[in-house]
């Protein structure tokens, strides 16, 4: 009698410890700022506090693994290595057919950021400034006191005002060259020579190549910024060095637009080559390039255009798991009690 009660007593307390063991989940995620990240050896980011607030409310004990790969979390999670996986994860009909996803924990979509200085709108300062100008100036100045030296070896002897020694004619031979291009000289300054005058012809006829092609520099070169910066939607991308995560819903919209594209494999690598000046565009989910153009590269980085593609993110379990509708019932929960809401504003704010 006393050997069936122990017996009895261990046989329930294996059911207890199994019971425990099966509340203890694996849970793996993939560093997406501002999704899920480690921060002071912790934890942390919108969907690890959700994470959290789920486990509260259902009385899970869970266990987080880190992949360097996006593609590697969903794999693990459809080879039921894993009880779940959270972070930005699309809500796609391709995924949905191979794994099951909990109703949508955010909002989300495409965008596209661009770095700072191709925000910037051409300015006549920048054109001013642009090397091509700068040497189209260099060659109208040396147009302008070429041809006043020629004038002053041609008038020197018949024009009083050419009668100056060498060291002392090319700023009067220069400033009577620009005055005639500019305002056409002066009638008691007129060449007297025959090839005095020939050339005072040539100077008039080409005055006009000189400033048709200073006010064409001005414009092709803030033309030509304008056109080679400006990024303001998809069918800016074109013929643009764009960058995104390979396997994404951004680079599955890119393929479907026929966008040419450079596919990364983390968001890491991603943002290494933006920051290296490697990309025109990045095109990926709007609130992680927002955060990030926010935060680390708020001084490089900018976001244009609108949100396109809306999409939204879940959690993802194997296929048929028992937990989708517990943690749909818990979602819901914390929507109508607020807590939802607390976690989104910590992240981003108000919701709009």
């Amino acid at each position: 009698m006393k050997r069936a009660l122990f017996s009895l007593i261990c046989l329930t307390f294996a059911v207890f410890a199994q019971l425990g063991q099966a509340q203890t989940l694996s849970v793996v995620t993939v560093d997406r700022l501002p999704f899920s990240y480690v921060e002071e050896g912790a934890d942390s980011g919108f969907s690890m506090d959700l994470l959290a607030a789920l486990a509260e409310a259902l009385n899970w004990d869970y266990t987080v693994t880190r992949v360097d790969a996006f593609a590697d979390m969903l794999s693990s999670v459809e080879s039921r290595q894993s009880d779940l996986a959270i972070a930005n994860i699309s809500i796609t009909a391709d995924r949905e057919a191979r794994m099951d996803f909990s109703q949508p924990i955010f909002e989300a979509g495409l965008q596209i950021m661009i770095p700072s200085e191709a925000a910037r709108s051409p300015s006549l300062l920048q054109a001013l400034l642009s090397r091509e100008l700068f040497i189209a100036i260099g060659l109208a100045f040396a147009i302008l006191l070429g041809g006043g030296m020629l004038m002053w070896g041609f008038e020197r002897r018949a024009q009083p005002y050419f009668d100056r020694d060498l060291n002392e004619a090319w700023f009067p031979s220069f400033w009577w060259a620009l005055n005639l291009v500019v305002n056409g000289g002066f009638e008691e300054r007129m060449p007297r020579t025959a090839f005095g005058r020939v050339l005072g012809v040539i100077l008039v006829v080409s005055s006009l190549f000189i400033v048709s092609v200073f006010t064409a520099r001005i414009t092709s070169v803030m033309t030509v910024d304008a056109i080679t910066s400006s990024i303001n939607s998809v069918n800016d991308l074109y013929g643009k060095q764009v960058g995104t995560i390979s396997g994404s819903t951004a680079a599955s919209f890119l393929d479907r637009r026929e966008v040419e594209y450079t596919g990364y494999n983390d968001l890491e690598s991603l943002l290494t080559a933006f920051k290296d000046e490697n990309l025109d565009a990045v095109v990926f989910d709007a609130p992680i390039l927002s955060y990030f153009a926010s935060h680390d590269g708020r001084k490089i980085a900018t976001m244009t255009g609108g949100v396109f593609l809306r999409e939204n993110y879940g959690i993802v379990f194997p296929t048929g798991s028992p937990l989708v509708e517990d943690v749909n019932q818990a979602l819901l929960a914390l929507r109508e009690d607020g807590t939802y809401d607390q976690i989104y504003r910590k992240w981003f704010g108000a919701r709009h």
